[in-house]
């Protein structure tokens, strides 16, 4: 506990910038189980980042270990690239703006240029604005469906995907060498606005994401005279004016958010684990259809970068596994734009290799290649810049993964919960103008090419006692 005590003895010094850390180191002192949970390690900026616990800690999500990782990250580009500059956005999480705003002031203050979302927005519009501005990198503070008292940080590639391995550890190696009190440079946020070197993104960029998903959709005209009834809840996160938009643009107009759930909150008090994989965040969804039936019920999780559905099946509600979901897309996108003949030479379905094989079966019906890759979006990110460099970036028809991430168009490299609803949505138009649910459609794709069953287990061994 030696070397524990004497860090613990530094921050009470030294961490003075957040008066909710120095709340926090006075009321653990004595407490040697609080103490060595939150110093017996430091955060690892692993898959391209960090995630932790909000608090007081090298083992903590604060404003030390992100300006820490800042730091490192301004030390890597500078290197790299000749005038970098860098995209920053946000979720709702507790604290996600301050660390953003801290990471571009750290940025600023070493000379970098940062583009700044000035509301919090989805993942999927930072990795677009990475690309569409010219940067690079990105960052985005979030913690994807983690409970409440955590948060991230996520480092992006110029090209839009999250950093590869390899950019990843050169920053690492620079984030080690960075003393997260002495080292760090730093400048307040409203400083580098008036400098210039931080520079809010405009209406203009958003609007440009927005007309990206729309040139994805295929039955704007079934969507506008199809009554589809939707109930949907972006689960105290980005996504609620985001998907609301772009429902309202392609013509479903029937569509009910969840009030609990609507406006951002990082407390997310209604579902402690906000991951649309779980029944738990449709409770609130399933008690709004006991007087007003849904054909849909939608929900995003707080950084709008994946989807889940539950369909109607006669009276009752069935959740859509992202298994499902994956191969119900699969079938539509191919099969309409078939029938459209706008499906291009050589077709290819992009897809995590956890992700049902059925994905592969369906893909062959229709003649398109199923490339698989490892976890992780960036690598269909990665796919995606490789068929752009050959001009072949058109046979890309949808990336997925198991867990609920999806991605139509090229317009963003990392899985986007926008365009995924709205083709979700668009879809159930369709099928609902046929006279079948999503739920039939499904239990048809069954028949013809044989049940394909899966389950995910997961483990939690969270803080030093889990380790």
């Amino acid at each position: 506990m030696n070397d524990i005590n004497s860090l613990y003895k530094l921050w009470k010094e030294k961490a003075v910038g957040d008066p909710d850390l120095v709340g926090e180191l006075a009321e653990i002192d004595g407490k040697e189980d609080e103490i060595l949970d939150r110093f017996y390690k430091n955060l690892e900026f692993g898959t391209a980042g960090l995630r932790g616990v909000i608090g007081a800690g090298t083992n903590r999500m604060n404003i030390y270990t992100v300006g820490q990782a800042t730091q490192g990250l301004a030390s890597f580009l500078l290197e790299e690239y000749e005038s970098p500059s860098v995209a920053i956005a946000y979720d709702s999480r507790i604290k996600s703006d301050t660390f953003a705003r801290y990471a571009a002031g750290v940025l600023a203050a070493n000379g970098i240029k940062v583009y700044f979302y000035p509301e919090l927005v989805p993942t999927p519009m930072l990795s677009f604005a990475v690309r569409r501005l010219g940067c690079k990198s990105g960052i985005i503070i979030t913690a994807s469906h983690n409970p409440a008292k955590y948060n991230g940080y996520k480092c992006y590639d110029p090209e839009g995907y999250q950093m590869t391995d390899a950019a990843a550890d050169k920053t690492y190696s620079y984030i080690q060498k960075t003393d997260m009190f002495a080292d760090v440079k730093t400048l307040d946020f409203e400083e580098g606005v008036k400098s210039g070197l931080i520079e809010y993104i405009g209406q203009d960029i958003i609007d440009e994401f927005y007309e990206n998903v729309e040139k994805c959709c295929l039955s704007k005209d079934i969507c506008k005279n199809t009554d589809l009834k939707v109930i949907y809840s972006p689960l105290n996160g980005t996504g609620n004016k985001h998907v609301r938009h772009m429902l309202s643009k392609i013509g479903i107009k029937n569509v009910s958010v969840v009030k609990e759930q609507e406006l951002p909150d990082g407390n997310f008090p209604t579902c402690p684990y906000p991951n649309p994989e779980i029944r738990q965040v449709f409770e609130c969804a399933l008690e709004m259809t006991k007087t007003d039936k849904a054909d849909l019920l939608l929900a995003t999780d707080p950084d709008c970068d994946r989807v889940g559905i539950a369909v109607l099946n006669g009276d009752e509600y069935e959740l859509m596994t992202g298994n499902e979901v994956g191969v119900l897309l699969t079938e539509y996108l191919l099969s309409r734009r078939k029938e459209l003949g706008t499906l291009p030479e050589n077709p290819i379905i992009v897809k995590s290799f956890v992700t049902t094989s059925l994905v592969n079966a369906v893909a062959a019906k229709y003649g398109a290649e199923t490339v698989e890759l490892l976890t992780g979006f960036k690598y269909i990110g990665e796919c995606i810049t490789k068929l752009e460099a050959k001009c072949e970036e058109n046979r890309f028809v949808a990336g997925m993964e198991e867990s609920y991430g999806y991605l139509v168009g090229t317009h963003a490299r990392d899985k986007d919960a926008v365009v995924a609803s709205t083709m979700i949505c668009e879809m159930a138009a369709y099928y609902k103008s046929k006279g079948k649910s999503l739920y039939e459609v499904m239990q048809d794709i069954y028949r013809e090419y044989g049940m394909y069953l899966n389950r995910v287990l997961n483990f939690a061994f969270e803080g030093a006692a889990g380790m």
